[in-house]
């Protein structure tokens, strides 16, 4: 391992020392935040009924929303207490589910029941997504489907006038991200990004001290962000009666369903569809767009280069479980995202940012003065300890968190879609972070260096990788 990338030592640690992260604990921990008090602990806990008074919304004032795309985040059997597998839970403390839409029917009765007993009252099912934005008393919806759907839904919705919450990553391709920031700006729609980890006090901390100058310059930052797993061959079969396997291809290559069952992961098997569809890169980015959708944003927005990107991308090393030509996977039958990789983007002032599958899951960032290490079990190095004689200023928190009271992710997106202000984690910014990702996922699949313009949002030395860029919808399902 290059002593450059080498893992910093945990020195320090700031576990408990600060008393809010809303990805570990509830809004009612903030003495000055109690929106949600009891209302959202009724729903984390699945009470029949929910409080129907948000805190800032009459009861018949509540908005109403849909949700499109109800996998694991829907499924009681991997609910974990720290709520690792979704935020659906928390929606009923500010919003009344009204709609539930998936294409596998099996998923959609059980988040029917799911959402009944959250809120004690049932929402009505559908397949298809068009009639839910058809829907003029549906204020907002939560996109929860596969990468390869979000654009054209998420389109569509604030085309509808919809305020719209989209799990990471947003995009599939570069173009799309470009697309959905014009029209976010056309329509003034509010739309927050599932990149919760901006709303985390151990990462605003870290955003915070950067600022603060407790590290001097940025010159490096390392996302460390795990390998991504591979397949035995898959066999060809018949989709589930209960998935319309047509619909869950949608603007993807039309291809077999692949299956097979007993794999040692969350839903205990291999597929082409569902929770699996993360390593293909025909429907994502594999764990380039899947966590680097979380550290690279952070990385980014602690870089202050949220309004453009790096001017070049090197894929140092990279590993894939199937043979490439020109971009391409040679076979259908196993996963092929990238397994093993190091990616160092390189900005106009020759900051670097690396992107690697190994050494501790997090973000580490290098200044000239200091340097720390933040992921979601800790925040640590030398300005870490410091905070105890040094603490930040008042407000420093606040002031990274664009002066928005201290909050869930969830919360902040709705108070957004009340003050019609951003959100913490919206369009435009998390556009910018993820096309690094997407950038760095195009060179790994083409095996070469990638110059690119962030001004005009092009690959500027290579027209087979400007290609990538964008891709061709299947027949029926543009955007």
């Amino acid at each position: 391992m290059p002593a450059e990338f080498a893992p910093l030592d945990d020195t320090a640690t700031v576990a408990g020392m600060l008393d809010f992260d809303p990805m570990n604990s509830s809004p009612q921990a903030l003495s000055r935040r109690t929106l949600l008090n009891t209302s959202l602990a009724a729903a984390i806990v699945g009470r029949r009924s929910i409080a129907r008074a948000s805190g800032f919304r009459s009861p018949n004032e509540r908005p109403r929303m849909a949700v499109i795309g109800c996998g694991v985040r829907w499924d009681k059997r991997v609910f974990v207490p720290d709520g690792r597998y979704g935020v659906g839970k928390e929606f009923p403390a500010f919003a009344d589910i009204v709609r539930v839409c998936d294409v596998d029917s099996q998923r959609l009765e059980r988040a029917t029941k799911i959402v009944q007993d959250w809120q004690g009252s049932a929402p009505k099912p559908n397949v298809d997504y068009t009639s839910v934005l058809d829907d003029p008393t549906v204020d907002v919806v939560h996109i929860s489907t596969p990468d390869h759907w979000h654009a054209k839904i998420a389109i569509e919705a604030m085309r509808a006038g919809k305020d719209v919450y989209c799990e990471k990553p947003m995009t599939l391709t570069i173009a799309e991200g470009q697309l959905i920031s014009e029209v976010c700006r056309q329509t003034g729609r509010v739309f927050q990004v599932g990149t919760q980890q901006r709303s985390s006090s151990r990462f605003l901390t870290a955003i915070a001290l950067i600022r603060a100058g407790r590290l001097g310059r940025i010159q490096k930052v390392q996302c460390a962000i795990g390998g991504a797993p591979e397949s035995p061959e898959l066999p060809a079969i018949a989709a589930p009666a209960t998935l319309d396997w047509n619909r869950w291809l949608g603007p993807a290559p039309e291809t077999e369903f692949r299956f097979q069952d007993n794999a040692p992961n969350i839903i205990g098997s291999w597929s082409r569809a569902h929770y699996e569809f993360r390593w293909w890169y025909e429907y994502s980015g594999g764990k380039l767009t899947d966590w680097g959708a979380h550290h690279v944003d952070i990385a980014t927005w602690g870089m202050n280069k949220t309004e453009t990107g790096p001017v070049s991308i090197d894929p140092v090393m990279v590993k894939h479980p199937v043979e490439f030509r020109d971009g391409q996977p040679m076979v259908s039958n196993r996963y092929n995202t990238a397994t093993e990789f190091l990616i160092r983007a390189t900005y106009a002032d020759e900051v670097e940012l690396t992107i690697r599958h190994d050494t501790d899951n997090g973000i580490l960032f290098e200044g000239t003065t200091g340097r720390i290490f933040v992921n979601r079990g800790r925040l640590s190095g030398k300005p870490v300890e410091d905070l105890k004689q040094r603490p930040l200023p008042e407000g420093a928190l606040e002031e990274v968190y664009r002066n928005q009271p201290l909050t869930s992710h969830v919360e902040n997106f709705f108070r957004a879609v009340q003050s019609r202000q951003q959100p913490i984690s919206d369009v435009f910014s998390h556009h910018r972070a993820l096309t690094t990702c997407h950038l760095a996922g195009i060179s790994a699949r083409l095996g070469r260096p990638l110059q690119w313009d962030p001004e005009s949002e092009q690959i500027t030395n290579d027209p087979q990788a400007q290609s990538f860029v964008a891709r061709e919808k299947r027949h029926g399902f543009e955007i």
